[in-house]
């Protein structure tokens, strides 16, 4: 998964609600159209062999109009015509024309092994047919089989595991039971952090974009050990100072717990500073608390190099929580401890109606299956390693590119306007969004969701663009490399009488840079413009996770034609 950042500014286009990337798109001036014969000018998407069935259903205005009458009005869209889907297959999502899109997003870095796996789909359609629900008062073979099988990842004397809902649930049990089992209240999380948007979690999350003017009380929030922001680099052991303190001087000196990601994701791939969570377990263990891993966006082979994000700093957590890549959709979350933790709901009776339904857990299943067999964890470390190689390549050539961090297909590029100060880069992103949806006029499209959120500095507001992938695709560098031959031999006749008005017309609309992201099964393309002799040039790698298109205009004339 990759995410590409950039700050919001002082700028009267930026007094908009921050959550809503479509009202700031809306206030720029509309995207570069392009014909049909500008399609050499166009890197295209490889063939698939899928159709997507005929549509004949309700338009996406029809759509959008019931939901704007009947769903919450604190539900958002991203841009100013909303993409409307109707079909998946894979790396690719289909909106009611049939058009091809791929799929940058995957459902919040929920889908882990492509859109309707054959698999993946015949267990729940097996199951469904078969019993679709009971109740866990009953015997439930699904349940029961996947229990066993999550146990089996887990490390140490983690074996026992409660289904949920989702990762906000999970994480809500997880901190109720670590209140109950320790006999205390204060829990510790980090700045900048997320685990969910109910009571407990919401007050676990270190970022104001997520929080409601309610009641929160019990959780401190320690300094973020960001190796690229933080004040003390990559000192993971100096950063654990401060949560020293918080015990020492915000409680009684006896917490309930820790809870924290091992890699950002909401927060923006900020992977913990190294050493930082061997020396937090073992103060928060003094202290009489338990150590509590999210798992739910780093977990499940993601990172490529462990199967889950914590092992990358060698602890061993008291609760880990898990969703998102459980059920590549299905709604189902996880908490997994070990016999003495759990026992501790034993005092009264703990039940969720469909915490482990047998459709959920058979789905469940099948994606473990899925992702131990086609070994997408050596995916994600062969490929995830490459493109982090690359990444970096290009942050040697390039200023724009500020930070690359992440492991495996958990990768972040930040972009900065200056490396000195590190401010983070907004126009050049923000114009983008809108043509990565709307700029290709081919039936295979580029499209990505944008994911904005406040950062609490005094000087600026931190916005940014996320993205988020799979781990299907290409399966090894050999793969990677034809591919990126294959797309990169695309010559363009300087002559041609129609090359400076395609060029002008697909660029102008474009602030100084652009960057655009894609993900999946795409390359990494950068595309310089020197208006004064249309020199262009394509440099670029493929693999199975995003692609790149930055676009600069490096002369004056371009400058001015732009302001």
């Amino acid at each position: 998964m990759l995410k590409i950042f950039a700050s919001r500014t002082s700028s009267p286009l930026f007094k908009y609600n921050p959550r809503s990337f479509t009202k700031l798109a809306q206030k720029s001036e509309p995207a570069a159209v392009l014909t049909e014969n500008d399609k050499e000018f166009l890197p295209q998407m490889p063939p698939f062999g899928y159709t997507t069935p005929p549509y004949d259903g309700p338009s996406a205005a029809e759509i959008l109009e019931k939901r704007q009458r009947h769903l919450s009005p604190c539900m958002s869209y991203f841009y100013k015509n909303p993409l409307y889907l109707v079909d998946g297959k894979m790396q690719y999502l289909f909106d009611e024309s049939g058009r091809r899109y791929l799929d940058a997003f995957g459902g919040i870095a929920t889908v882990s092994c492509g859109h309707c796996h054959p698999e993946v789909v015949e267990a729940i359609c097996t199951q469904t047919k078969r019993l679709q629900h009971t109740t866990a008062l009953y015997l439930n073979r699904a349940s029961a089989d996947f229990a066993e099988a999550l146990a089996s990842k887990a490390p140490g004397d983690l074996n026992v595991v409660f289904f949920t809902n989702s990762g906000t649930e999970a994480n809500e049990l997880a901190l109720m039971i670590a209140r109950l089992y320790t006999g205390f209240h204060d829990i510790i999380s980090l700045r900048n952090g997320y685990h969910g948007n109910a009571a407990a979690t919401m007050s676990a999350t270190g970022q104001r974009n997520f929080k409601y003017n309610v009641v929160q009380t019990g959780f401190h929030h320690a300094l973020n050990p960001d190796p690229y922001r933080g004040i003390f680099g990559s000192d993971g052991p100096k950063y654990a100072e401060d949560l020293e303190e918080i015990i020492t001087y915000g409680t009684c000196g006896r917490i309930a717990g820790f809870i924290a990601e091992a890699i950002q994701g909401v927060g923006g791939i900020y992977e913990l500073a190294p050493g930082y969570l061997p020396a937090v377990y073992s103060s928060v263990r003094k202290a009489g608390g338990i150590c509590i891993a999210d798992e739910v966006q780093s977990g499940f082979a993601r990172t490529g190099s462990h199967f889950w994000g914590f092992e990358a700093q060698g602890v061993v957590p008291d609760i880990i929580t898990m969703a998102k890549g459980i059920g590549n959709g299905l709604p189902l979350g996880a908490v997994v401890t070990t016999l003495e933790i759990a026992k501790v709901l034993t005092s009264h009776g703990y039940l969720n109606t469909f915490g482990g339904n047998p459709v959920s857990t058979a789905g469940g299943l099948a994606v473990l299956k899925v992702i131990e067999n086609e070994k997408l964890q050596q995916n994600a470390l062969t490929i995830g390693t490459y493109l982090k190689n690359q990444l970096l390549a290009l942050k040697e050539k390039h200023e724009i590119i500020g930070d690359v961090r992440g492991r495996g297909f958990l990768l972040g590029m930040e972009l900065v306007m200056d490396r000195e100060f590190k401010t983070p880069a907004t126009l050049e992103t923000l114009h983008v969004m809108e043509q990565m949806k709307d700029g290709s006029t081919s039936r295979e499209r580029w499209t990505s969701r944008e994911h904005i959120q406040d950062q609490p500095s005094p000087l600026l507001h931190q916005k940014r663009c996320r993205f988020s992938c799979g781990y299907d695709g290409l399966h090894n560098v050999k793969d990677v490399k034809h591919f990126a031959w294959k797309w990169l031999e695309v010559g363009v006749d300087y002559n041609h009488p129609r090359t400076a008005d395609v060029l002008t017309k697909y660029m102008n609309k474009f602030w100084r840079l652009a960057h655009l992201t894609c993900s999946f099964a795409s390359s990494l393309f950068i595309l310089y413009i020197n208006r004064n002799n249309l020199d262009l040039s394509f440099m670029g790698i493929i693999y199975s996770g995003m692609t790149f298109l930055c676009l600069r205009y490096e002369d004056p004339i371009s400058h001015a034609l732009l302001s």
